[in-house]
């Protein structure tokens, strides 16, 4: 096992790390930008190093200034979290020639799964089904063109190393394919240094359910459940849950099937996420994989019962699966809310600034996974969430019940967030009998605060 591990993030996720470090008897190591200073995540590790200014590229994204921290602490192992360089394979690599344990895919398998079409032909090599459409890379807009009259219209062109829904427009008609390709071309381009783009079907109202697997270095993988991740805005999702409510057992061995079949194709060791949309006719399709902890974790943790981050070290540390999770069953009902500061009544505009007021729900089944506090500034440099608040009980009902409740005893002033947004969402009859997909905030009626 690893004895110390410097975790390459900051915010919730580096101290829901710290805190898995802390119980397994493995030292932690922070990093810092020079905004960050009074995070929690520095507060609470055993040692906290400043790798840098509050611009991404010149910390949290500096290489060099990590791997001095890990050098100058003797960290025998980094934990990227997500975002930031948690998919990187540069960063990868230069950790396994720097004799430093990656808690995450090795470079190959990440630049095999981050390039959605790669990934696409790796999984319908396997047989898990896939969305119609290219097999590859596009050459050109005529090859784009061809491929839409060949499996109709609507499709979508995303690019191949997207994320957060940059890069990705739909196309409805023939005669906006050409602008929609320059503008996907351009933006993946600006965003990633890449314009590559593919082109699939685009399907109506399906939902975005994706499998939670680990799989350690002995050839052992499980399927640890499902997660509904269909309430997105501009594909940023803002709330989750698991299980998912159109999810059948029969439809739950076929996915837990698929996702396997997937991740062992791929040779692949920790923890990872296969997304999958799925249609109303209960059929489905792989979308993509993604090759780290997902910040949406908790909600399988709750319906499971236990640390994913846990699990995922030992994994990368040589040890085996435990047993039991070759027969793992799906207990209660999880839901997660992301509180994001940002002024849904502003258009969901961020909102920077200090918090004056904090207080966070508590009792029976509320977690709040969080890094802030009353004083705490929130800098505008970088993602606006700022704490998940995740529910669990015996039933969704109930579980809708007592998020509603944990988001009134939410106390954070100084600044917006999306609570009241999440509140009315909670309310809504389509929500709460489950009749819901990807495109539900599009028609969702949000009635913004008075006098906001």
């Amino acid at each position: 096992m690893f004895k110390k591990i410097l975790i390459a993030n900051r915010g919730e996720i580096a101290l829901r790390i710290i805190r898995s470090c802390r119980e397994m008897g493995i030292q932690s190591v922070a990093v810092y930008s020079t905004i960050d200073e009074l995070s929690l995540h520095v507060k609470f590790a055993d040692e906290a190093i400043c790798i840098g200014p509050p611009e991404s590229i010149k910390s949290y994204l500096n290489i060099p200034a990590i791997m001095s921290a890990a050098e100058i602490t003797n960290a025998d192992a980094i934990h990227p979290g997500y975002g930031f360089l948690a998919e990187s394979p540069e960063f990868s690599s230069i950790c396994a020639e720097h004799k430093i344990n990656f808690i995450g895919p090795p470079p190959e398998t990440i630049n095999a799964m981050g390039d959605k079409a790669n990934a696409k032909n790796t999984m319908k090599s396997v047989g898990v089904p896939v969305i119609p459409g290219s097999d590859g890379v596009l050459i050109s807009h005529n090859q784009a063109l061809a491929m839409a009259e060949q499996i109709g219209y609507p499709v979508i062109l995303k690019a191949t190393a997207g994320g957060g829904g940059r890069g990705m427009r739909l196309v409805e008609r023939k005669e906006d394919l050409l602008s929609a390709y320059q503008m996907a071309q351009q933006e993946s381009e600006s965003a990633f240094a890449n314009g590559d783009l593919y082109l699939e079907k685009y399907l109506i109202k399906p939902r975005h359910i994706e499998v939670q697997i680990l799989a350690d270095k002995h050839g052992n993988v499980v399927a640890l459940g499902e997660r509904e991740c269909s309430i997105q805005r501009r594909h940023q999702k803002l709330l989750e849950e698991s299980p998912s409510s159109a999810v059948t057992p029969e439809i739950r061995e076929k996915l837990y099937d698929a996702a396997i079949k997937g991740v062992k194709s791929a040779n692949y060791v920790g923890a990872g996420t296969i997304e999958f949309l799925l249609t109303e006719d209960g059929n489905f399709y792989f979308m993509e994989m993604n090759t780290r902890i997902q910040v949406e974790h908790p909600v399988t943790e709750m319906v499971v019962g236990t640390d994913l981050i846990k699990h995922q070290i030992r994994c990368h540390a040589g040890e085996k699966l435990p047993e039991w999770m070759n027969d793992v069953t799906l207990r209660g009902h999880s839901i997660e809310c992301r509180i994001n500061a940002e002024n849904p009544d502003k258009n969901f505009r961020p909102s920077p600034g200090t918090i004056t007021s904090f207080h966070m729900p508590g009792g029976c089944g509320v977690r709040v996974d969080t890094h802030v506090y009353a004083g705490y500034h929130i800098p505008p440099t970088y993602d606006s969430m700022i704490a998940k608040i995740i529910v669990y009980a015996q039933t969704r009902t109930d579980a809708i019940k007592r998020m509603e409740g944990a988001l009134d005893e939410a106390i954070i002033e100084g600044i917006h967030t999306t609570i009241p947004f999440q509140k009315q969402l909670l309310m809504h009859k389509d929500f709460i009998s489950g009749d819901i997909n990807t495109g539900f905030l599009e028609n969702f009626d949000y009635e913004p605060k008075k006098g906001s």
